[in-house]
């Protein structure tokens, strides 16, 4: 099932998208009057969501061209927790580019977070903060959200906390990135988290999900990995941080991103004003945004 956050009549609402995609049916219509994602993930439980997507089918909807889709979490109420080098591949390429930021051994997963003001939404614009910037760069990455807050949880038991999926950008400063010695400000720009185009929920997939994942810009292919190549994988992520913190309903995990970003060609290619970037997931589907100056 995709559940989506869109904008009809100036009204913002939370809709399940019909499995034939041509339209969408708002949550009220069948009695749920949350219009925040967080919120409407936080109350759900799978005799809900089966509810809801049974009903979904059965009623009418408003015409998927008559909405504009935002981010499916606009404004997470925490910081997004990213995974850093978490595909052979891309550790590769990334301690080419810079060794002493991103070289040497990690026998543990590498954690970090990313603000996020407001997330961008499939088609939306994304500043290149060119007056600060002189490495703008790409990462798509399967985005992970946690359906129930998740304390102690054990790895057997983790995927009964994860609500679904959606892709990420991890869009990144690089010379911020690595002039900084830590990864906060080169990631955390206003507009470098573009999300969506919605919230893929988990029964739609295998635990844990093997997808193709790429990424192209400008056509062109760049990235062209599978998340099964994930060095640490879901369940061991959520077992790792639940053990000292509590992730709440809503939290965004974003599972790191595999090899072909711009900083690993040689020369370096870099994002230019104008560029369209697409990030691409088997079974959720294109987050397609534009590079402005």
């Amino acid at each position: 099932m995709k559940i989506l956050t869109y904008i009809h009549g100036g009204h913002t609402a939370i809709g399940i998208l019909k499995k034939d995609g041509t339209a969408v049916v708002p949550v009220n219509y069948i009695g749920c009057d949350l219009t925040d994602m967080t919120a409407v993930i936080a109350s759900m439980t799978p005799a809900k969501l089966c509810k809801l997507e049974k009903n979904t089918e059965l009623m009418e909807g408003i015409p998927i061209e008559e909405i504009r889709i935002l981010a499916p979490i606009v404004n997470p109420k925490q910081d997004i927790i990213c995974l850093g080098i978490n595909y052979y591949a891309h550790a590769e390429e990334a301690a080419r580019f810079h060794d002493e930021a991103f070289g040497g051994e990690r026998p543990v997963p590498i954690y970090f977070s990313k603000r996020v003001n407001r997330a961008v939404a499939d088609g939306g614009y994304i500043d290149g903060h060119f007056d600060i910037v002189d490495s703008l760069d790409y990462e798509a990455e399967l985005a992970v959200i946690i359906g129930k807050d998740a304390k102690n949880v054990s790895q057997q038991d983790a995927f009964d906390y994860v609500f679904g999926y959606t892709i990420l950008n991890d869009m990144s400063a690089r010379n911020l990135q690595t002039a900084h010695k830590q990864w906060y400000f080169g990631k955390s720009l206003d507009d470098f988290t573009p999300i969506g185009p919605w919230i893929v929920t988990k029964n739609e997939f295998e635990n844990p999900p093997a997808l193709a994942i790429r990424s192209y810009v400008n056509g062109e292919l760049r990235q062209d990995s599978n998340t099964s190549l994930m060095i640490h994988g879901i369940a061991k992520v959520i077992h790792n941080l639940s053990q000292g913190m509590t992730l709440q309903a809503g939290t965004i995990i974003a599972m790191g991103t595999p090899a072909g970003v711009g900083m690993g060609f040689d020369p370096p290619r870099f994002l230019q004003a104008g560029d369209e970037v697409i990030c691409e997931i088997e079974g959720i589907g294109r987050l397609k945004n534009k590079i402005k100056g």
